[in-house]
């Protein structure tokens, strides 16, 4: 199960693909933002709802949400990745898997990224969570519906 409603988000400091490193208490402070975490880079579910947020990035930046996605690629892959599908979001890089079990966004066995989104608020508090493996697409659409609330 993905983190609670109301719970705080735990902290971290990722690599990122423009900046060395993104901090959330730090780089984030007081802001809301979007945290989707998805297994690998170049896969077709992948690839489908990173493109699917890059689609719908101009409603986020017109409701002043950044949204940044999580992978355990390293980020030479995610620079790949951003350039070659054109995402205008930050990738973070995850390698050793300790911000997506924080987030409760690994799959126990494998220890592979499961596609869950948050919606974080300014207090940093988890505001909004969609999880779905296989529904890449609605997870833009369903923070959206909660954003607009």
């Amino acid at each position: 199960m993905a983190l609670s409603l109301g719970s705080q988000a735990p902290d971290f400091t990722l690599p990122s693909t423009s900046v060395k490193f993104l901090s959330l208490s730090k780089d984030l402070k007081g802001q809301a933002f979007i945290l989707f975490f998805y297994p690998k880079d170049f896969t077709r579910g992948c690839t489908a709802e990173a493109c699917e947020f890059r689609d719908q990035f101009g409603e986020f930046r017109n409701l002043e949400i950044p949204v940044f996605g999580i992978s355990r690629d390293d980020i030479a892959t995610h620079e790949k990745f951003k350039k070659a599908y054109q995402l205008p979001f930050e990738l973070l890089s995850d390698e050793s898997g300790k911000v997506c079990k924080a987030y409760d966004a690994l799959i126990p066995l494998i220890k592979m990224p499961k596609r869950v989104t948050y919606l974080i608020d300014s207090s940093h508090k988890i505001a909004g969570v969609y999880e779905g493996l296989f529904e890449n697409k609605s997870h833009v659409d369903a923070m959206l519906r909660k954003i607009r609330k």
